[in-house]
């Protein structure tokens, strides 16, 4: 469903800045194109620019970043945006074949966040498979629905991961939102199978962008939401290890990340989606995946 409608969403965006370009501006066909480009990039830099206002007026106290260092996470922040949104999401299917399940002990089901797909794991899910770990994935909708009834859909992958490795447990890898459902999972169904949960930026206090979000989810991902303080009264049954991002464009104030009762690990400066690309993110999931529990 994400990737179809942005896929659809696209088209109409550039078919409309064409028309534009074509008949009011009266722009010749190579014009019209290159100005729909630029539309087409610029509308994403300030979706992205609103991202970053919002993570530095809420920012929660971190180790000041030199401006150099500051500017290159944001362009690659901007850059992972666009490589997400224009190119893995729409083309999925080009880059998530079908998850390659073999028979093993806890296998990793990856729990991707807000408004996007299985397809937001391509490359976090090689790294992992290459590193020998079997690797599921999931895709929750429709993407602006409540968190609770996405938790239906998390519960019968987990069984479909079981019964086809054998396995009687997984570990719940899950970025950004996709951390609040594994929690109401948790809280509906018991650790029965599940082993550990690691959660990459998770609003588990809620984020103030949530406020300009669109859907029941967003509303439920506001600071103090009914949701959350429900939520919170559930206690931790499994290890739970919440990788908090001191700089995060999204999950803000970034302090909401950490979750009492879980281990607190800082990561290196980054951005939100920019988390499931980088290299040393990967080491760090890979090490901790050696953590096995008896």
């Amino acid at each position: 469903m994400v990737p179809f409608s942005l896929l659809v969403w696209i088209a109409l965006e550039v078919g409309g800045y064409l028309y534009v370009g074509r008949h009011f501006l009266h722009l010749t066909w190579p014009l019209a194109i290159v100005g729909a480009i630029n539309c087409v990039l610029g509308l994403r830099f300030w979706i992205n620019a609103v991202t970053w206002f919002y993570g530095s007026k809420y920012a929660s106290p971190a180790p000041p970043l030199a401006p150099a260092k500051r500017l290159r996470m944001m362009a690659v922040e901007y850059a992972t945006f666009l490589l997400n949104f224009l190119f893995v999401l729409p083309l999925e299917r080009l880059w998530m074949p079908k998850d390659r399940l073999r028979p093993g002990p806890r296998p990793v089901l990856l729990v991707h966040g807000y408004g996007v797909s299985r397809g937001i794991w391509w490359l976090l899910r090689r790294r992992l498979e290459a590193a020998g770990h079997t690797v599921a994935t999931v895709s929750l909708v429709p993407p602006y629905t409540s968190l609770g009834k996405l938790v239906p859909q998390l519960n019968q992958r987990i069984e479909e991961v079981c019964t086809a490795t054998g396995s009687r447990q997984v570990t719940l890898i899950a970025h950004s939102m996709g951390g609040l459902v594994c929690r109401s999972y948790l809280a509906r169904h018991g650790n029965e199978r599940v082993d550990r949960l690691l959660t990459l930026a998770t609003p588990h206090q809620g984020t103030a962008l949530a406020r300009i979000g669109i859907g029941q989810n967003a509303r439920e991902m506001e600071p103090g939401s009914l949701w959350l303080t429900d939520m919170a009264a559930e206690p931790l049954k499994i290890p739970v290890i919440s990788l908090r991002n001191p700089y995060d464009n999204y999950a803000m104030p970034q302090d909401n990340q950490r979750l009492p009762g879980a281990t607190d690990i800082e990561l290196p400066a980054t951005g939100h989606l920019a988390i499931l690309y980088d290299s040393r993110i990967a080491e760090l999931l890979l090490e901790l995946l050696k953590q096995r529990r008896p």
